[in-house]
């Protein structure tokens, strides 16, 4: 692409050189720069990449968008704001190919994976081609990226967005993180549906508090951006969003709502609910348990429903989900005893799935969590009374400690136990920790083991060191 095609696709103060030069890539990362790559400058929360800008035209970047004029012979693009000048650019020269698709994105604290999976299954049984973007990674056609965002920095998504389209996709289901709407990531997408699953607290350690949190959910929710929205109508947040989106179908249990359920039932093997889908009554089975997952279904549901897929169509996809991998997941039966690996790792997660649990439970119901290093310190003691108060037996234990101590991390899980009770211990090492429960099990325990899901690493001091629950479970009881 010539820089004069960007530079008639984005807005900008001032331009400098040879509109005339070919770009051949984007780069925000100065040592990942590569020959004929344009390289972004601005100034982020902890460093500012105009510093980085020599190295990158010593790795071969032709061009720069920066915030200021910087003292280099090649052609500069002066924006406002470097960090949100990336998402149009990447639009652009990728031929702007989220046009040509029918977006679908899933914000909310929990349930957006799990809605997504769901989501592929209706669309695929109803004969269409669809991808998914998001926390367990991107697949689509028969391609599968590992994760590393939730939703991927924008020059990475519209790439893929354009691989999609070339391969036949029709509909995208995407996870919309608060950070991704924070910053601009999502700028310039148009989504034919937003689906809001529920507002409670996460990552306070950068937004502070819910309100401002909550905020940010809440501003995806807009004309410009979704053409319908589908929105939990039990969620405090999504109360709000109802009384002020115009084009917006509810769901829920509790407060009225244009699609709810009714006769619900739960095993250990799945659930089962009549659908009541605008009017229209339809029974529905899951493979997977837990009340939360009703709402993920709902949500699901009301969404396909709008983009014309016929009842059938989603309770056959619904059905044969077997799994969405580390979702409240039975992943091993031990001693008469079922082991599930959930990602829950914000107190309302683990809430919902422990009492999900118990209602199932014949025996005692052990839990196994942790809480990761370097983010939301509050959480801690609050998940660990949830534990206390909703499981029989508690084993604290480590989770992604990154930069932090594990004992101190463990230490202020324990501020919320003690007060309740002493049936809890304390292992360090997660893998001893999930050994150590295993062979508590008797039959009809359950044991939870929670808050890494299907993640693959488990991230120490900055290195992520190769680790999977459900993978360390197989292995110990073989």
């Amino acid at each position: 692409m010539k820089i004069s095609e960007l530079l008639a696709n984005i807005k900008y103060k001032n331009f400098s050189g040879s509109s005339d030069v070919d770009i051949t890539g984007l780069c925000t990362d100065s040592q990942k720069v590569k020959k004929g790559d344009l390289f972004f400058c601005y100034k982020g929360n902890e460093f500012d990449s105009h510093e980085f800008a020599k190295d990158a035209i010593n790795r071969g970047a032709v061009a720069l968008i920066c915030e200021k004029k910087l003292e280099y012979d090649l052609p500069q693009i002066i924006v406002d704001d470097g960090r949100s000048a990336i998402a149009p650019a990447a639009r652009a020269f990728y031929g702007y190919a989220d046009r040509e698709l029918k977006l679908v994105g899933i914000t909310g604290t929990n349930g957006k994976t799990t809605t997504t999976y769901m989501l592929a299954s209706i669309f695929k049984a109803a004969g269409k081609k669809a991808g998914i973007i998001g926390t367990l990674g991107i697949s689509y056609a028969d391609k599968f990226i590992s994760p590393e965002l939730t939703t991927p920095d924008p020059i990475y998504l519209h790439s893929v967005l354009a691989d999609m389209l070339k391969c036949g996709i029709e509909y995208v289901f995407m996870e919309v993180s608060a950070h991704a709407i924070y910053f601009n990531k999502i700028d310039g997408l148009k989504f034919e549906v937003g689906i809001f699953t529920n507002c409670t607290q996460d990552h306070l350690d950068f937004f502070g508090n819910m309100h401002d949190y909550a905020e940010c959910k809440k501003s995806f929710f807009n004309d410009k951006i979704c053409r319908y929205a589908v929105i939990n109508s039990d969620d405090k947040t999504g109360e709000q969003i109802i009384r002020s989106f115009k084009n917006v179908i509810s769901y829920g249990l509790k407060n009225p709502a244009d699609v709810f359920a009714v006769d619900i039932e739960e095993n250990i093997k799945g659930t089962s609910f009549v659908i009541n889908l605008f009017d229209e009554l339809y029974e529905m089975n899951l493979k997977i348990t837990a009340l939360h997952n009703v709402y993920n279904a709902m949500g699901a549901a009301a969404c396909a429903k709008i983009l014309g897929v016929d009842t059938s169509d989603i309770a056959a996809g619904l059905a044969n989900l077997k799994s969405v991998t580390g979702r409240l997941e039975l992943v091993a039966k031990f001693n008469g005893a079922d082991i599930f690996v959930d990602f829950a790792h914000t107190p309302d997660g683990l809430e919902k799935s422990l009492q999900a649990l118990k209602k199932l439970c014949k025996g005692k119901l052990y839990c196994l969590f942790g809480c990761g290093g370097n983010r939301d310190k509050t959480k801690r003691p609050i998940m660990g009374r949830i534990a206390a108060e909703n499981s029989d037996f508690c084993i604290v234990t480590s989770d992604n400690p990154r930069y932090e101590d594990p004992y101190e991390i463990i230490s202020e899980i324990e501020a919320g136990i003690k007060p309740l009770n002493n049936k809890y211990v304390t292992v360090t090492e997660r893998e001893t920790a999930t050994e150590y429960a295993i062979n508590l099990l008797e039959k009809g325990d359950i044991l939870l083991v929670a808050g890494k899901g299907g993640e693959y690493y488990q991230e120490i001091m900055g290195i992520k060191h190769s680790y999977n629950d459900a993978s360390v479970i197989k292995r110990i009881i073989g």
